[in-house]
C-alpha cells in the first residue's frame, strides 16, 4: 500500500497507456493505410487526452499475413509505415510532448519470410535449423502431435524439401521460434537492445506465455467443455504448448535487460487464470514483466455482481510487489461500446480510469466507436477467414480512426483499407471536441482527474457495499479519500454514500440518486 510520503512511483505505475493500431490511426501518404508520419501528425490529440504512453502494434517489415504479427525483420520498419528515420522522428516528437513510446515485441514466432527461417528450412544441417521447432512425422506420416493452431487446423506444417514438420501456434506463415536454443535467445534479446538503444520506453510482449513448449512435445489433453461454435483451438487444453516453467526464466532475463536501461516497462500478453497469471510478476529478487496484461474486463459479463467478483479476485491474487493493470478494449477484442452500449461505455470509461492499476486505452474508444459491420468481401482478418461464422473476427476493432466530417473522415484521401464506423460523420474527433457532453470530453476529464488526485493514480483500493446493480469502491492516498459508484443498470439506484461529486459521467443530477447508467467520483 502506498502512502503520501512514499517516493514517486515509476511512470508506468501512475501513468496511462494508449494503444495505436498503426494501419488505422492516420494515413500520411494517401494509400488508404495508416503510417508513422500519420501518427506523428496526430500526436497532439493523444497528448491532449492526458495519457502518458503510446503502444504501437507491430510496425516491423512483414508480408502482412497476420498484419504485422508475422515479422520478417525485427530491427527494421515496414515500408508501408515508413522507415527508421520516420520512426526516429515519431519517437522524438512523442518525447517532446512528454509521451513515452512502447513497441510490440513478437517473440513467439517470426514470418516464414524472415531470413532466419529461410535458412532454417534450407537444410536439416543449417546452423539455424534449431532456431525453429522441427520434428519428424508421426509413424503414420501425420503431424508429430495433436496440437491445434490458434487460427484453427493443425499447428504443424509439413516441409517436403526436408521431410519434417515445423510448429506454428498461429498461421503456417508464422513458424514458432525455439527459445530453448541459446543462440536464438541471444539474438532476440539483441533485438530488444536495438530498440532500447534507439530510445523506446518499453515493449508490449505478444503471447508471452507461448514462447516455450514442454520437452518432448506431448499431446495436449482434450477439453471436456468444448462444443462446436467456439474456436477449434479450444478443443484441447493447451497444457504442454503454453505457460511452461522455463518461460518464466526468459521473462526474468527480459526484465533484467529492461531494468538495465532505467525506467523501461515490459507488458506481457498473458491469458491465464489468476493464480498462474500472477506468477508472471516473478519475485522481488527475480522480477519478470512489470505488467502481465489483465483482460478480465473484456472477458466477463458486464454486471455489478460479476465485476465485483472479478475485481476482488484479481486484487486478491496479486503478489505484494505486483501492480495491477486493466483494459476494456484492444485490436483483438470487440469494441466496448459494441459490447455494452454507449450509455454503459461511459460507465466503463470511469471504471477503467478509477480502478487501482495501470489502464490501457484503445484508439477510438474515447469516441465511443461501436459496432462496425464488415461486409464479407471486405473481411481482411485471417482468423475470421479461416473460421467464419463464429464471431471471432478482429476487423471490427481495427477500423480507421474518424477525425472529422471531411471525405474518408480525415483519415485518408482515398478509400481506407477497412470500412469506417457508419456514424463517422457525427462520431469523430472534431465533432466531439466541440461537445462538452461527448465521450471524448468525458475521457479527457477522467484523465485530468486521475492526474490531479494521487488517490486515483496510485492509492489503495477497497470494494464497498452498495445496492444491486451498483459497483462501488474507495480509493485512498494518505488523508485523501475518493469514492466511486457505477450504476450498471438502466434504472435509477440509490447512491451508496454522501459527499461532493467531483465528476459524473452525465450532466446534472445529485440528490442521493444514481441515474440510469451513471457513474460518479465523489470526495
Amino acid at each position: 500500500m502506498r502512502h503520501s510520503d512514499d517516493p514517486p512511483p515509476p511512470w508506468w505505475e501512475s501513468g496511462t497507456v494508449y494503444q495505436i493500431y498503426p494501419r488505422s490511426f492516420q494515413d500520411g501518404d494517401g494509400d488508404g493505410v495508416g503510417d508513422l508520419a500519420g501518427i506523428e501528425r496526430r500526436l497532439d490529440h493523444v497528448a491532449a487526452l492526458g495519457v502518458d504512453a503510446i503502444w504501437l502494434s507491430p510496425i516491423f517489415p512483414s508480408p502482412m499475413a497476420d498484419f504485422g504479427y508475422d515479422v520478417a525483420d525485427y530491427c527494421g520498419i515496414e515500408p508501408m509505415f515508413g522507415d527508421l528515420a520516420a520512426f526516429d522522428r515519431l519517437l522524438a516528437a512523442a518525447h517532446a510532448r512528454g509521451l513515452r513510446l512502447l513497441l510490440d515485441f513478437v517473440p513467439n514466432h517470426s514470418s516464414d519470410q524472415h531470413p532466419w527461417f529461410q535458412a532454417s528450412r534450407s537444410s536439416r544441417t543449417d546452423t539455424k535449423r534449431d532456431w525453429y521447432i522441427w520434428r519428424d512425422p508421426a509413424p503414420d506420416g501425420g503431424p508429430p502431435n495433436n496440437w491445434i493452431s490458434d487460427f484453427g487446423g493443425s499447428a504443424w506444417e509439413f516441409d517436403a524439401a526436408t521431410g519434417q514438420y515445423y510448429l506454428h501456434a498461429f498461421l503456417r506463415q508464422q513458424p514458432d521460434l525455439n527459445w530453448r536454443n541459446p543462440a536464438l535467445k541471444a539474438a532476440m534479446l539483441d533485438v530488444m537492445r536495438f530498440w532500447f538503444d534507439r530510445g523506446v520506453d518499453g515493449f508490449r510482449i505478444d503471447v508471452l506465455w507461448h514462447i516455450v513448449k514442454a520437452e518432448g512435445l506431448p499431446d495436449n489433453p482434450p477439453n471436456p467443455y468444448w462444443r462446436p461454435g467456439i474456436t477449434e483451438r479450444d478443443r484441447l487444453i493447451q497444457q504442454h504448448s503454453t505457460d511452461q516453467p522455463e518461460a518464466h526464466a526468459i521473462a526474468a532475463e527480459m526484465r533484467a535487460l529492461a531494468d538495465s536501461y532505467g525506467e523501461r516497462v515490459l507488458i506481457g500478453e498473458i491469458f491465464l487464470p489468476n493464480d498462474r497469471h500472477a506468477r508472471w510478476y516473478g519475485t522481488p529478487e527475480r522480477p519478470q514483466v512489470h505488467l502481465p496484461f489483465n483482460f478480465q474486463l473484456i472477458e466477463n459479463a458486464w454486471n455489478a455482481a460479476s465485476l465485483r467478483r472479478v475485481i476482488g479476485d484479481y486484487e486478491a491474487s496479486l503478489p505484494t510487489h505486483g501492480w495491477p493493470n486493466w483494459v476494456i478494449g484492444s485490436h483483438d477484442a470487440p469494441r466496448i461500446a459494441a459490447r455494452v452500449g454507449e450509455a454503459q461505455a461511459r460507465a466503463a470509461a470511469m471504471l477503467l480510469l478509477t480502478l487501482r492499476g495501470t489502464p490501457t486505452l484503445y484508439q477510438g474508444d474515447e469516441l465511443g466507436v461501436g459496432q462496425v459491420e464488415i461486409p464479407p468481401e471486405r473481411v481482411r482478418d485471417p482468423q475470421e477467414l479461416r473460421q467464419p461464422g463464429i464471431g471471432i473476427g478482429r476487423d471490427r476493432s481495427r477500423t480507421p480512426m474518424p477525425w472529422d466530417s471531411s471525405p474518408f473522415a480525415g483519415f485518408s484521401t482515398v478509400e481506407p483499407w477497412l470500412p469506417l464506423n457508419p456514424d463517422w460523420r457525427t462520431r469523430n474527433v472534431a465533432a466531439q471536441e466541440a461537445d462538452p457532453r461527448s465521450m471524448l470530453t468525458l475521457y479527457r476529464r477522467l484523465l485530468a482527474l486521475r492526474r490531479a488526485h494521487p488517490a486515483l493514480a496510485v492509492g489503495s483500493f477497497a470494494l464497498l457495499d452498495a445496492a444491486p446493480d451498483v459497483l462501488a469502491y474507495e480509493r485512498r492516498h494518505g488523508d485523501a479519500v475518493l469514492r466511486v459508484a457505477l450504476n450498471l443498470s438502466a434504472e435509477p439506484r440509490p447512491l451508496p454514500f454522501d459527499g461532493a461529486v467531483l465528476l459524473s459521467t452525465l450532466v446534472g443530477g445529485g440528490d442521493g440518486v444514481l441515474r440510469a447508467d451513471e457513474g460518479v467520483v465523489m470526495r
